[in-house]
């Protein structure tokens, strides 16, 4: 029999996961006629979270992330749905360079992509010595960890191939991407297929080759992005809501639960509200916050989070011609720059610069290195230009900088977040059976990891809500 009862579910977070599960959320009532309201709740006042792009002059300009790869297909099927599949732009080929000590070397494609194991592709590279390259190769005879535990992205890998594979390829890859500190984040968490691949295979080269492993996480899909720009995803799934269903400068202090097993949310500047079921899609530690007064999550340690800055530089077209196939360049600890990564923006998209001009995002700031973020932009600047003609031999002065500060704002899976988070939910399945938390704070931080996160909650609130329709988001 068909559920009469009107429910109400609320989404805490209008960043792209919290917006993914409102989208799916209102289109699972509407296709199935189920009387359910959705209330998309977000404290600032504008949606979309890390995605904002700038679009200035013909440039596109990402101030945080600048692409995706659709690992889980999770994208396909969104912007289907949306109507914009055929806005997405894939990325130009090209060179990534890692700078060891002084120099540039180029990542041999199989390295990043899949294809070969780590060490034969490091024989031909000067990425690490001649002894560097036996330590790696001892992974052919090394047993596997006789503990089943979690460990340092660090540790794993120096057990595995030594410590300069790690200082000079592994760490740079890292930081340039997740902005973190190897020695503290989880291999489990990170890397799991290379987690159970030890398990497996015992070497890793062996079970590298065997699986066609990627170090950057399944990137030989490549890129995409939108024509417009990423936010054209955010505008879209926006379109899309209800416009009464969302709420902007509101911010959820608590949420309690009422005898009648319905929830109440409590805002710092409006009244209560009432609901059936709650998505909350906030970074971890503003999560434990609204079920503080309750003491159960009083175990589960803060979450850590890197505070990073970009800074897009607009050049006229550069002079120079040595990296013309580059893309992407990572920048170890030791090699003496402050940026951890730049990316050649118009190398890698047709789309974001006109015709006569170079487009070059970096990334300053990761953990154990976030004071560069507070200084003011015309040092950040400053740094950014010194570092630039260090590594790339650029002298000339941009035409415009874009610099952008996300302050606490990537999160750090460090050693035992796979406990800490299956804790959380055992807590609130128990306590709060209907409140399911998603987002980059527990199960990937890159845009389809949080879609695909977004739209399996509204899947689950739905299942529980409407027992007959558990298929409809399948």
């Amino acid at each position: 029999m068909r559920v009469t009862i009107r429910k109400k579910i609320a989404v805490i977070g209008g960043g792209i996961t919290g917006l993914t599960a409102a989208f799916y959320l209102n289109k699972c009532a509407r296709e199935n006629h189920l009387p359910l309201d959705v209330v998309l709740i977000e404290s600032s006042l504008r949606l979309g979270g890390k995605i904002q792009t700038l679009r200035k002059d013909g440039f596109i300009i990402e101030r945080g992330p600048e692409s995706f790869i659709d690992h889980d297909e999770s994208m396909i099927e969104i912007t289907k749905h949306l109507g914009i599949q055929d806005e997405v732009v894939c990325n130009r080929e090209g060179q990534t360079y890692v700078a060891v000590g002084k120099h540039l070397y180029p990542i041999p494609k199989s390295i990043l992509f899949g294809g070969a194991p780590i060490v034969p592709s490091l024989l031909t590279s000067g990425i690490v010595s001649l002894s560097g390259k036996f330590r790696a190769a001892g992974d052919l005879l090394l047993p596997k960890t006789k503990e089943d535990k979690d460990e340092p992205i660090g540790d794993f890998f120096r057990r595995r191939f030594g410590k300069e594979v790690v200082e000079n390829l592994v760490e740079p890859l890292l930081a340039g991407t997740f902005a973190g500190d190897i020695d503290r984040l989880s291999i489990q968490s990170m890397f799991p297929e290379i987690y159970e691949m030890e398990k497996q295979y015992r070497s890793l080269i062996y079970g590298m080759k065997k699986t066609q492993f990627s170090l950057l996480h399944s990137q030989v899909k490549g890129f995409q992005t939108f024509k417009n720009g990423l936010e054209t995803l955010v505008e879209k799934i926006e379109e899309h809501l209800p416009p009464k269903s969302i709420l902007k400068g509101v911010k959820v202090e608590s949420i309690d639960k009422l005898q009648d097993g319905t929830l109440q949310i409590y805002f710092n500047n409006i009244a209560p509200l009432k609901c059936h079921a709650v998505i909350v899609t906030t970074p971890l530690n503003e999560a434990k916050k609204m079920f503080e007064h309750y003491g159960f999550f009083h175990e589960i340690l803060d979450m850590n989070y890197a505070t990073i800055a970009t800074v897009t530089m607009a050049f006229q077209k550069l002079e120079n011609q040595l990296y013309e196939d580059a893309i992407n360049f990572y920048f170890s600890r030791n090699s003496d720059i402050s940026i951890t990564t730049c990316t050649w923006c118009n190398h890698k998209w047709d789309n974001v610069a006109p015709a006569g001009y170079d487009l070059l995002r970096t990334y300053i700031g990761r953990v154990g290195d976030e004071a560069i973020v507070e200084l003011s932009d015309a040092d950040i600047e400053k740094t950014v230009l010194h570092d630039l003609e260090k590594s790339l031999g650029i002298k000339q002065q941009p035409q415009f900088t874009v610099v952008s500060r996300w302050k606490q704002s990537m999160p750090q899976y460090t050693v035992g977040h796979e406990k800490r988070l299956q804790k959380m939910r055992e807590i609130l399945k128990k306590e709060f059976p209907h409140v399911k938390l998603a987002g980059s704070s527990y199960e990937g931080i890159s845009v389809p990891d949080c879609v695909s996160q977004g739209k399996q909650a509204a899947r689950e609130i739905m299942s529980e809500l409407f027992h007959e329709e558990s298929s409809i988001l399948a």
